[in-house]
């Protein structure tokens, strides 16, 4: 019995990072579902979410009036979530070139904030992008350009993460995101993704549904357009630039946010795991969260199990333990490099790879005792 747990805890392993990509690269070769892409201009809501960013609203205020659409069809809301410092001062420095502010009181989250500035959006397509990111040029252009096909509901940008220091964590964030691009580009093919990028992401006006404060947007609210029988593409030429973290610790306490309003968020969705009405999209849901987030239950059990088959005379199940093992503590030598300010590359990946794990287990637990999440802090400066 204890060979077949290790290795049915392997098979989960690889089929959640491999198993599944392949499947999908093969459905995307024989499912399709072509967009009708033209070159509109509605008129669109730039929603810039913020709290306590006098560093850096202003700059992306700048630099957002400088991004090429029409003007005159471009309406830049800022929806400050009870901000103490002189981020709304200087939003309203903007107010003669046409940037507005929504003040919303209380320090609600996000998510609310969101929800009742978009009660005062005058656009078709509402654009939600944070403070600290930068967009390619044309990236509006890129977006609303997908609204042409009148099956589209949501629209996903892309993230090009950069990473300035080098840091070994910032390695790593790279990394995933290219990964993530990849599967998001392939699932668009066949016919929907199921989560945007939270810094480059739009709907329909119309489509939008006021969530609950502790849900995260960017995953439920698309999930919501699909519910309403739209599809969600990803558009890889809508680009945004945003600076990865430098230490392991704002990255651990940043995914172990995010993934506890994921999970949170999934099950405020748990009808969408209805296959036989939500084929595809359940089968990404399981596939791409809820077995990505249970890598590390996977993870324990195959070197529990490991532990039990080595020293048998068994010198696989030996080497196995002892790759596992290894493999640990490189991750282990990774975070301790960063301590030391030393960068050391070989070690990204599994520095990377246990920080993630560990957040899902952080926020496992948190989902157990009911935590929600709903406020955030500034991280990147």
């Amino acid at each position: 019995m204890t060979p077949v747990i290790f290795w049915a805890a392997v098979a989960l392993i690889v089929y959640t990072y491999v198993g599944y990509s392949l499947v999908i690269l093969v459905l995307s070769r024989f499912v399709r579902h072509p967009i009708r892409r033209a070159p509109i201009e509605p008129r669109v809501t730039f929603l810039i979410t913020a709290y306590n960013e006098e560093k850096n609203i202003r700059a992306k205020l700048e630099q957002t009036l400088s991004l090429d659409y029409p003007h005159e069809k471009l309406e830049i809301m800022v929806a400050s979530d009870g901000s103490t410092d002189r981020t709304d001062a200087i939003v309203r420095e903007f107010s003669d070139r046409g940037v507005r502010l929504v003040r919303v009181e209380g320090r609600v989250g996000k998510t609310e904030t969101q929800n009742q500035a978009v009660k005062q959006a005058s656009g078709e397509i509402v654009i939600f992008s944070d403070a600290t990111t930068r967009y390619e040029h044309s990236a509006i252009r890129h977006l609303v350009r997908n609204y042409a096909d009148p099956s589209v509901g949501a629209v996903s940008g892309r993230y090009e993460y950069f990473n300035p220091t080098g840091a070994s964590i910032g390695v790593g964030s790279i990394l995933f995101w290219k990964y993530e691009n990849l599967i998001k580009r392939l699932q668009t093919d066949i016919k929907t993704i199921t989560g945007c990028c939270g810094c480059i992401y739009s709907v329909r006006r119309s489509a939008y549904v006021p969530l609950p404060a502790d849900i995260i947007s960017d995953l439920v609210e698309p999930l919501k357009v699909v519910e309403q029988g739209y599809r969600i593409v990803f558009e890889a030429d809508a680009i945004a630039f945003e600076e990865t973290t430098e230490q392991t610790q704002e990255e651990f306490r940043m995914r172990v946010r995010v993934v506890t309003r994921g999970m949170r968020g999934l099950l405020y969705m748990k009808k969408l795991f209805n296959p036989f009405r939500y084929a595809f999209v359940s089968f990404q849901l399981f596939s791409h969260k809820v077995l990505r987030w249970l890598i590390p239950v996977f993870l324990a059990v195959a070197l529990l199990a490991n532990l039990f088959l080595a020293g048998h005379g068994h010198r696989f199940y030996d080497a196995t333990l002892a790759l596992q093992l290894a493999f640990y503590l490189l991750a282990l030598a990774g975070f301790l490099a960063e301590k030391r300010n030393i960068l050391a590359k070989p070690l990204t990946v599994p520095l990377y790879f246990m920080t993630v794990n560990l957040a899902a287990v952080v926020a496992m637990y948190r989902i157990w005792k009911g935590y929600k999440a709903v406020t955030w802090e500034t991280v990147r400066k």
